[in-house]
């Protein structure tokens, strides 16, 4: 059986420590630059605010079911567009100062909702998330996807780091 708890607590260890690290590499006067080819590519300062905020918000609205939307707004009501804006219209960190900030508070909520939960919670209470109602999986499950959200944005910056011609190698990705 999962532990799901101590599963949760490894997972977001390595992940927020790698994300902290890859953190030293951002300059912090190069926050408006996104890849030249393609299309809607968040900036770097767009990209560390969206991963600062990308598993801890997420862990307290599937325990909680306060997805943080404005007042008298449900997510269940909004297209999906309206959630995941363009990136020209996403908010910005204004300094790698801040997103080191952001990002200590967001593991520090990940892992509130974790202990706030318990582990019967997270090994029986199935819920859906508001973007995919009929796709239900335990709560501890849930909050592991939002520690992939994580990863992935994690990845991402990776990659950014990697096309300004950064010194990141694939263990930098792991911790």
């Amino acid at each position: 059986m999962v532990n799901w708890t101590q599963l949760l607590h490894s997972e977001m260890e390595r992940n927020y420590a790698a994300a902290n690290r890859l953190l030293n590499l951002v300059d912090a006067d190069n926050l408006g630059w996104k890849p030249e080819n393609g299309g809607n590519w968040m900036t770097i300062g767009q990209l560390l605010r969206h991963l600062t905020g990308s598993c801890g918000s997420g862990c307290k609205g599937f325990l909680t079911g306060n997805w943080g939307m404005p007042e008298g707004m449900k997510m269940e009501e909004m297209a999906l567009e309206d959630i995941l804006p363009p990136a020209e219209k996403m908010p910005a960190v204004e300094s790698v100062a801040e997103a080191r900030k952001l990002l200590a508070e967001d593991k520090a909520l990940a892992l509130r909702m974790i202990e706030q939960a318990g582990e019967e919670q997270l090994s029986i209470r199935e819920i859906a998330p508001p973007w995919a109602p009929n796709a239900p999986e335990v709560l501890g499950r849930q909050m592991l996807f939002m520690v992939e959200h994580l990863n992935q944005h994690k990845g991402q910056l990776f990659y950014y780091l990697k096309l300004q011609g950064k010194p990141v190698k694939t263990p930098d990705l792991w911790g």
